[in-house]
């Protein structure tokens, strides 16, 4: 639709502002005091998965055990210098890559986690063949939210990703999701799903809904394909170009399979995730701590209005370590403007833009500090309730934020791109499904 591209536009140019990164002196390499009162989490990023999928642009390596147990010891002596900032943390996310690659080693790191902070909640993410009763056993009691990529249940969509044979066929998958929900271990059992993918129809769609209904589980998230320039042009050579124009119906599918009708499954717990409502898992942590520190090679922090990006490199990441210095390599400033667009946006993604709060922090109303994109959301049928508390949304508005965050985070596997283009040779040629480097 107009709109969808319209946004899609302005999002692409606010991204030129928001990751305008500039490359930080190792020597200076830190990150900023906590500031009095203020709530944050703790981000942990760990690079290493058993193979690499083709549609992924995050910080990630293969599986290499010496090398990925020195990194959670590395990670482990972040954590202090974090700590010694004066940061506590009442929540940590653990992501990746694939955290329970090393279960002994992630729960580990969580325990120092807890030793050294509040936490009061761990959430992971985790794969499909990591839900057997051993992982389950160690992670019982230590991570209390658990995310598990399963993308789709259709094997043919398995396939192409090249997941099928590393994480099983879909009934195989279904099975284990369906046996970790019905044993209550963790709070929140949260299933990742991709649509839009381009040999995805409509049929598989709703198929996929009708897996994550049998599933058991209490919370899914359907995110639209997010393919950065470079993983875009491999995705294009191997199962076509994404096309954005049917975006809108398939996510219109996904909001009324789960959460339409009279009696749905689901409620929104932002614009791309469902929940039963009491056990929402922290997925999308950027909209519920808009300041977090990330630790870890890749990670991403912001704070202070400041985005900082830790080194790409695992090399690089373990020598600064060692050498006493923190990971952040390149960091850019907000301005107020791109502060308040920034809020604007993952607080509306969040489904709730808190105007007390706006007024407090910024001095303004939203109209008078966002004229324009006020006007064009109001203009465009966007907004549901705005009364002095609130602005929330229609079900229009709620596929807007998913089309700008979509944009968003293009921008965002944009950096990733750059940061990988700077790794040295033997760090660079990230390989793909069977071992083919992509270019």
């Amino acid at each position: 639709m107009l709109t969808e591209r319209i946004l899609s536009q302005a999002v692409r140019t606010m991204n030129g502002h928001y990751l305008n990164l500039k490359p930080i002196d190792a020597a200076n390499a830190t990150l900023p005091a906590p500031k009095p009162g203020k709530r944050y989490m703790l981000y942990m990023h760990i690079p290493f998965c058993e193979r690499l999928c083709p549609y992924c642009s995050f910080n990630r390596f293969p599986f290499e055990e010496d090398k990925a147990r020195a990194y959670f010891a590395n990670l482990r002596t972040e954590m202090e210098m974090v700590a010694r900032l004066g940061y506590d943390f009442d929540s940590l996310y653990v992501g990746g890559g694939t955290p329970t690659i090393l279960i002994d080693e992630l729960v580990k790191t969580i325990k120092q986690a807890r030793d050294t902070f509040s936490i009061e909640e761990v959430s992971s993410e985790t794969n499909p063949n990591h839900l057997t009763e051993r992982h389950i056993e160690k992670l019982d009691g230590v991570v209390q939210r658990l995310s598990v990529g399963v993308q789709s249940f259709d094997d043919g969509l398995l396939k192409q990703m090249d997941r099928y044979d590393k994480y099983g066929s879909a009934e195989e998958i279904l099975r284990r999701v369906r046996e970790v929900a019905d044993s209550h271990v963790f709070k929140s059992l949260n299933v990742d799903m991709i649509f839009n993918f381009p040999a995805q129809t409509e049929e598989m769609l709703i198929n996929d809904i009708a897996a994550i209904l049998e599933s058991h589980t209490n919370q899914t998230t359907f995110y639209p394909l997010m393919a950065s320039p470079a993983v875009e042009k491999s995705l294009a050579a191997s199962v076509g170009e994404v096309d954005y124009a049917r975006e809108q119906r398939f996510y219109e599918i996904i909001c009324e399979g789960l959460a339409g009708g009279d009696d749905p499954a689901f409620t929104f717990g932002d614009a791309w995730t469902f929940n039963d409502s009491a056990n929402a898992m922290i997925d999308e942590y950027i909209i519920d701590y808009e300041e977090y520190p990330a630790l870890g090679s890749g990670g991403m922090s912001f704070l202070d209005e400041k985005l900082y990006v830790n080194t790409f490199s695992v090399s690089e990441y373990a020598e600064r370590i060692k050498a006493g210095k923190m990971s952040v390599a390149r960091a850019t400033e907000f301005s107020k403007r791109d502060h308040m667009r920034y809020r604007f946006m993952m607080q509306l993604f969040g489904l709730r833009l808190d105007k007390k709060a706006w007024e407090r922090d910024f001095g303004c109303s939203i109209a008078a500090g966002l004229p324009a994109e006020y006007s064009f959301f109001k203009a465009s049928g966007a907004i549901d309730t705005d009364d002095d508390e609130q602005i929330t949304l229609t079900p229009k508005g709620r596929y807007m934020m998913v089309a700008m965050m979509r944009q968003f985070f293009i921008g965002v596997n944009g950096v990733r791109d750059d940061a990988r283009s700077a790794l040295p040779e033997n760090e660079r040629e990230l390989l793909f499904g069977a071992g083919v480097p992509i270019k």
